[in-house]
């Protein structure tokens, strides 16, 4: 079925690249990233084809979750800059041709929020989840550090009071069960189109919002969640049609029809990703039963077939035109492309896959480059959020440059924020854009190749032709792509007429008699002659 909702026309053909700006460039050598050091680095971005980029959090917090817990939702943290650096920042990218996308955390603020400072005196103020006594369930609650007397609900650690946005299903038994549309819940809706409407007035041009799911409590299904989204979006259609939503929900089938105009695939919920990318190494859940195949391991443990399964069902309920699957190669809270056994030229067929797929394909800085997950690192500003989710490994500074320093900061390398990787053999910007080998050079060619050929965009069409190894599928009737990222090789029928195909990025593909061959961690990317 197709939406009716409208759509920012930017959105469907873009490359979105995330920075995790403690990490990305300092400027200023103090050894933390910030907006001056990115504003300086904008012109790799353009060159390597990315069309907008998100920004980890960038807002003033003690930093106690790196920035996830938020003190003053309208003002830059001074580490990273001011307001103005951003609106620079963001001048810079626009003259490039960038849009730019901050990431709102919208469920609860930090303990240091003046919101939070004034609701533990006043027992008239609904912001956050109040009890008289300690709630259930007993581990999320903490006692309130203020007159009011009682206990606060927390998200994640006791640093981040939940904000309320009121319970899906009232209990006489709990009276902190605020219905959805009790004053505090209402106030926080109003608070939220406030906070994204002072950004957009700053140029913009959307957000990715941070644990989209969990804003209303005990809600069977997202209910009254997604109406609280449906909410925004309409006000967004309305008011700011040309700005951008996206979340992290980690179910596209629920959360793009609920208001987002993009959900990403994430390694939490749902397998679609880690069926795709998981190794066991970083973050990991022990209560993941499906993790024991994945589809880019180079020992082949598991064909395409699950990840398949979690698209149909996302794209059967987005409908046409209704909104976009993301597909990141890794993110701040999951293991880089580059993991465990999985090496940098094995990373190579990844991104020939997710630069045709019909999603929206998001870069983590520096896996454009191969950066490795870095295991046996410090817990940095709640980095190792449980023994077995150490996200540390992923938020190591860019490496720009060989040498010391990696071009990531004049400071000593004792005053990084994190570690750099200490490989000798770590690579870097300068010396992969002097290879035209390089997968920074393939990433580059790969984007350029997605951008120029409507047939490789979200809106051409997609034959699956296999679903083991070679993973094959032709996209806009005229170009078919050959995945092999297993070690061993692979051999598959094809229908006729793909004979004499033009071969556009192609490392181990060969086309001939009606098969496509294709040798350990390969792929191709062919036209139609």
């Amino acid at each position: 079925m197709a939406s009716t909702r409208p759509q920012p026309a930017w959105l469907a053909n873009s490359v979105l690249y995330q920075i995790y700006p403690q990490t990305f460039a300092d400027g200023n050598g103090d050894g933390i990233g910030d907006l001056a050091g990115a504003t300086e680095k904008l012109d790799h971005l353009a060159w390597l084809g990315v069309d907008a980029v998100w920004f980890s959090p960038l807002f003033a917090s003690p930093f106690a979750d790196a920035g996830y817990d938020v003190a003053d939702y309208l003002s830059v943290a001074p580490r990273y800059g001011t307001n103005e650096d951003l609106a620079a920042f963001v001048d810079a990218a626009r003259s490039r041709g960038i849009r730019v996308l901050l990431d709102l955390v919208a469920g609860h603020t930090s303990d240091q929020h003046p919101w939070f400072r004034e609701w533990v005196d006043d027992p008239a103020d609904g912001r956050y989840i109040w009890s008289e006594r300690v709630g259930t369930p007993a581990g999320i609650w903490c006692p309130v550090p203020g007159r009011r007397g009682g206990y606060y609900q927390l998200n994640f650690y006791p640093c981040q009071p939940a904000l309320n946005f009121g319970y899906a299903r009232q209990d006489p038994a709990q009276p902190w069960r605020d219905p959805v549309d009790a004053e505090g819940p209402r106030a926080n809706r109003q608070a939220l189109r406030d906070v994204m409407a002072h950004w957009f007035d700053l140029g913009i041009s959307g957000f990715r919002v941070d644990m989209a799911a969990s804003l209303v409590k005990d809600d069977p299904g997202h209910v009254e969640t997604a109406r609280l989204w449906a909410e925004m979006r309409e006000w967004l259609d309305r008011e700011h049609p040309d700005r951008a939503l996206l979340s992290e929900w980690g179910d596209p089938a629920v959360a793009v029809p609920a208001g987002f105009h993009a959900d990403f695939f994430l390694h939490f919920g749902r397998p679609g990703l880690r069926s795709l990318w998981h190794t066991g190494v970083g973050t990991y859940d022990p209560s993941w039963t499906d993790t024991d195949r994945y589809f880019f391991d180079p020992e082949g443990s598991g064909g395409v077939d699950t990840f398949l399964r979690e698209w149909r069902r996302a794209t059967d309920a987005i409908g046409v035109g209704g909104g976009h699957v993301a597909l990141p190669t890794a993110n701040h809270d999951y293991a880089r492309l580059v993991t465990g056994p999985r090496t940098a030229p094995m990373a190579r067929a990844a991104f020939a896959f997710v630069a045709t797929w019909p999603s929206l394909p998001t870069i983590y800085y520096g896996d454009e480059i191969g950066m490795r997950y870095v295991e046996g690192l410090p817990d940095r500003e709640g980095s190792l959020l449980q023994t077995t989710q150490d996200r540390t490994g992923s938020r190591t500074p860019m490496q720009w440059e060989p040498g010391p320093g990696a071009g990531f900061s004049t400071a000593p390398e004792a005053d990084f924020y994190l570690p750099l990787d200490p490989s000798p053999e770590r690579p870097d910007v300068a010396t992969q854009r002097a290879d035209e080998g390089s997968l920074l050079h393939l990433v580059r060619r790969l984007l350029a190749l997605r951008h120029a050929t409507p047939a490789l965009q979200p809106e051409g069409s997609l034959e699956v032709l296999t679903e083991d190894y070679p993973f094959v599928y032709v996209r806009g009737g005229t170009h078919l792509v050959v995945v092999n990222p297993r070690r061993e090789p692979a051999t598959v029928t094809l229908p006729s007429g793909w004979d004499g195909a033009r071969g556009l990025e192609v490392e181990g593909v060969r086309l001939e008699s009606g098969r496509a061959e294709a040798s350990g961690f390969s792929y191709g990317i062919f036209e139609r002659a």
